[in-house]
């Protein structure tokens, strides 16, 4: 009782902090979304309905200015919104694309360049896959790795959705090389090889080039293999953040001036990256963790708001308390 009443407290005088500085300094809020499309079925969470998404975009040009991620914020004179997409999912610019440019919303794709153009999927989804799946699976799964040996028993689907929970907050932490050779076990267990869903796939080059070329877009860089940078050696980060800035300067034929860090919270990059990000010359880098924009923000460290499949109803309330809570 008497956390539930300092915690109901704290968030009184957080949300009254908010209003203060939203009158001293008109607030930016940058939305955070992965995909557009309709899935049967979605554990992380990442998918957004078109129709959903459209409404939510009709309201964001009827109530809201919504501005560039790149773009100089400094002298708004309202509430603003951003949209930007991470990862680089097919549907980013086959099912998105068409209704942002149709209202006439800018968004900012930040892509991960390692699957561009493959037949394969984000390791995410491919773990998906690979435990979830229909196909019956063996009754137990050991995976070994250099950190550690470990086994599961995963017999039926509660077996395997444990599994799957489990297994994916540890992929999380390894590197990228420490990450595939247990996926590749897991593709040895499980019976499958790396060719991966159409629904989940990333962007083609020939939809990314197109993709860039539109006057609503602006692509930015998260790293060549989705990897949490904070896990990485100095060398290895730079490598991740300098060859997604290049590559995709190379397909889109322009300047790269903007950054995601994988994953974004704040555990999941450190000092080091900043630095990189800072010498790399972007004029931006987001984060992933919620929080509203004023002109004293750090901007290698912007703060963005997830935005889930929420109804009309629910996203207009959702957005409110991204401004005033």
């Amino acid at each position: 009782m008497i956390r539930s009443l300092a915690k109901s407290s704290l968030n009184g005088i957080t949300s009254i902090r908010n209003r203060i500085l939203n009158i001293i300094d008109k607030p930016v809020v940058v939305l955070i979304y992965h995909r557009v499309t309709d899935l049967p079925n979605d554990p992380q969470l990442l998918a957004v309905s078109p129709e959903n998404f459209s409404a939510q975009m009709r309201y964001l040009r009827d109530n809201f200015p919504v501005l560039r991620f790149e773009a100089d914020w400094g002298r708004i004179t309202e509430p603003s919104v951003i949209v930007t997409f991470d990862d680089g999912y097919a549907d980013n610019f086959l099912e998105a694309l068409p209704i942002l440019e149709s209202v006439g919303i800018p968004a900012t794709f930040f892509i991960s360049t390692d699957v561009i153009g493959s037949t394969t999927e984000f390791w995410w989804d491919e773990l998906e896959r690979l435990i979830l799946g229909t196909d019956i699976r063996p009754e137990r799964c050991r995976l070994n790795g250099n950190r550690r040996n470990m086994v599961w028993e995963t017999g039926d689907s509660a077996q395997r959705l444990t599994f799957y929970r489990e297994l994916h907050p540890l992929l999380r932490r390894l590197t990228s090389a420490e990450r595939e050779a247990w996926i590749e076990q897991l593709r040895s267990w499980a019976g499958c090889d790396l060719v991966g869903r159409s629904t989940h796939r990333a962007l083609s080059i020939a939809e990314l080039k197109a993709g860039a070329a539109s006057e609503w877009v602006t692509v930015g860089a998260h790293g060549v293999t989705h990897t949490r940078l904070s896990n990485l050696a100095p060398a290895e980060q730079r490598y991740e953040i300098m060859q997604s800035k290049q590559r995709l300067e190379e397909l889109c034929e322009k300047e790269i001036t903007v950054f995601s860090y994988p994953f974004g919270c704040r555990r999941d990059y450190d000092r080091t990256t900043l630095g990189i990000c800072r010498d790399a010359g972007f004029r931006r880098v987001a984060a992933n963790f919620p929080g509203q924009v004023h002109r004293w923000s750090d901007p290698l460290q912007i703060p963005r708001q997830l935005v889930r499949n929420w109804p009309l109803d629910q996203f207009r309330e959702k957005l409110n308390g991204f401004f005033y809570v």
